[in-house]
C-alpha cells in the first residue's frame, strides 16, 4: 500500500476523498463504503476506476457465475463486493467455498474486512475471503493459475510496483484467466506498464468511460513460445 504526496485541500476534485464514506448503488444494492484518507491514504478511498469497473461488470460482458475471482489492491473492496452482489442479485446459487478473494497489503486488511462485512448480506459473506497480498511476495500462498478472473482498479500508478505486479499476474493466471484492469492514464509511466504487460499478455481496451476518463483493459496470457 503506497502513499502518494498530497497537500490537504490543494486539489478541489480530491475533496470527496476526505469524506468518511462514499455511497453507491450496484447490483440492486445500496452500498456505503467507509473511507479513511487521513490514516490509510490511497488504500482507503473509492477511486473513479473502481466505480467504472463496477459499471463495466454490470454490463454483463464478463461471465461471473461460477468463476473464481481475485481482486488486487482492493482498498475499500468496492469491486469485490459488487462482484459478489452481482451473483446474489442474479439469483445464482453461491457454491460452497470462496468465489471471490479480496486482497490488499496488511495495514489495510481490518479496514477492508469491515467494509466487506458491512455491505454484504450474511449469506453472501461465505463466498468471500479477505487476504493479505503484497505483489511479488509470498505468492506460494496462492495456488498458481487458480483464478478465472483477476480484477484491479487504479492499481497502475507507481513505477516501483510494476515488476512485482507483473510477477503476481503471471503467477495467478492460467492460459484462460481473464484480467480486467480499470486505469486512469495519468503519466507516461502508466503507458509503459501497458507496454510491459503486452510482452506477456494479449491486451485490448474493452471499455472507456469518458466523463471519468477511465479505461478498462482486458488481458489474457500469450501462448508460451516454444524453442525450435
Amino acid at each position: 500500500m503506497a502513499l502518494v504526496p498530497y497537500v490537504e485541500n490543494s486539489i478541489p476534485a480530491l475533496s470527496k476523498l476526505q469524506n468518511s464514506s462514499a455511497q453507491f448503488r450496484f447490483a440492486n444494492h445500496d452500498l456505503r463504503l467507509a473511507q479513511d484518507w487521513k490514516n490509510l491514504g490511497v488504500a482507503a478511498v473509492v477511486w473513479d476506476a473502481a466505480v467504472v469497473m463496477c459499471m463495466y461488470l454490470e454490463l454483463g460482458k464478463v461471465e461471473l457465475h461460477g468463476k473464481l475471482a481475485i481482486e488486487l489492491g482492493a482498498g475499500t473492496g468496492l469491486v469485490g463486493i459488487a462482484k459478489c452482489l452481482a451473483l446474489s442479485s442474479a439469483t445464482f446459487l453461491i457454491l460452497p467455498g470462496a468465489e471471490v478473494t479480496i486482497t490488499d497489503r496488511e495495514p489495510a486488511l481490518d479496514f477492508l474486512s469491515a467494509n466487506v462485512k458491512a455491505n454484504l448480506p450474511t449469506d453472501c459473506q461465505r463466498s468471500v475471503v479477505v487476504s493479505e497480498l503484497t505483489w511479488g511476495k509470498g505468492l506460494e500462498r496462492y495456488p498458481p493459475s487458480r483464478f478465472d478472473l483477476v480484477l484491479g482498479a487504479d492499481i497502475v500508478y507507481l513505477e516501483d510496483t510494476f515488476v512485482p505486479l507483473l510477477q503476481t499476474l503471471e503467477h495467478l493466471c492460467s492460459d484462460t484467466t481473464v484480467v480486467l484492469l480499470a486505469c486512469k492514464i495519468r503519466y507516461e509511466r502508466d503507458r509503459n506498464f501497458l507496454s510491459m504487460l503486452k510482452l506477456r499478455f494479449k491486451v485490448e481496451e474493452v471499455y472507456y468511460e469518458k466523463q471519468r476518463d477511465i479505461h478498462v483493459y482486458k488481458a489474457c496470457k500469450l501462448p508460451r513460445r516454444r524453442d525450435l
